[in-house]
């Protein structure tokens, strides 16, 4: 399997370099790395609040908005020289919780909705999504591919799953109302769940074959 990502690395390169600009703006206004991970988390919450009470349209325009500030935070770090450890820790960390609840929200109002199959989905996609997570963290944690290293391995890291995401609840909310029926807006929930279960669940794979070749290269250690 390819360690690359949808996202190569030369356009994150790219990104990184666009946003440097917005990022010393943001910081104009007074706001640090650390309050600006703790507003994605909250909206990041109302992402998900508006899924669990089947606003599809608002939640998915919500919860990527929530997730634009996991690209912010560390971008007005980087530009104002404030990186730390602690900064590091905490983006994780909420970015991690804010996905949470954004999934549970969808889990609540697919039950709601009586579409059984998308809150399973939706379940599924949250596991597979945190293994992703999971992986990297534990792998650099152990030596293996610090730095930037993990982040493009597999074909789903945390960017390509937020737009996927984005697009499904959007969608969901566009083309008629989510019900027990797979039709409609309840077709295009189903449908990119489960494509975010089976990509994350790849993007897990890959990095578990990329850290046992690299333990095989480092003689087993």
């Amino acid at each position: 399997m390819s360690r690359q990502s949808l996202v190569p690395p030369e356009a994150r390169s790219g990104i990184r370099a666009r946003m440097e600009p917005v990022a010393l703006a943001v910081a104009r206004l007074g706001l640090s790395p650390n309050q600006l991970t703790l507003i994605g988390f909250a909206i990041a919450g109302v992402g998900g609040l508006l899924a669990a009470v089947e606003l599809w349209l608002l939640a998915g325009i919500v919860a990527t908005a929530g997730a634009a500030f996991d690209m912010f935070d560390g971008a007005v770090a980087r530009a104002t020289g404030q990186e730390s450890r602690l900064g590091a820790f905490m983006d994780s960390t909420f970015d991690r919780w804010g996905e949470g609840l954004v999934y549970l929200g969808i889990v609540v109002g697919a039950s709601r909705a009586g579409l059984d199959v998308a809150a399973w989905l939706a379940a599924a996609a949250l596991v597979a999504s945190f293994m992703v997570s999971y992986s990297r963290a534990k792998s650099e944690s152990m030596g293996f591919s610090s730095g930037s290293g993990m982040a493009a391995v597999g074909l789903a890291p945390r960017e390509v799953r937020t737009v996927i995401l984005g697009i499904t609840l959007v969608g969901a909310g566009l083309f008629g109302r989510v019900t027990a029926d797979v039709s409609g807006g309840g077709l295009i929930l189903v449908a990119g769940l489960a494509l975010i279960a089976v990509l994350a669940t790849i993007t897990t794979i890959q990095r578990i074959i990329f850290v046992v070749r690299q333990a095989a290269e480092q003689g087993g250690r």
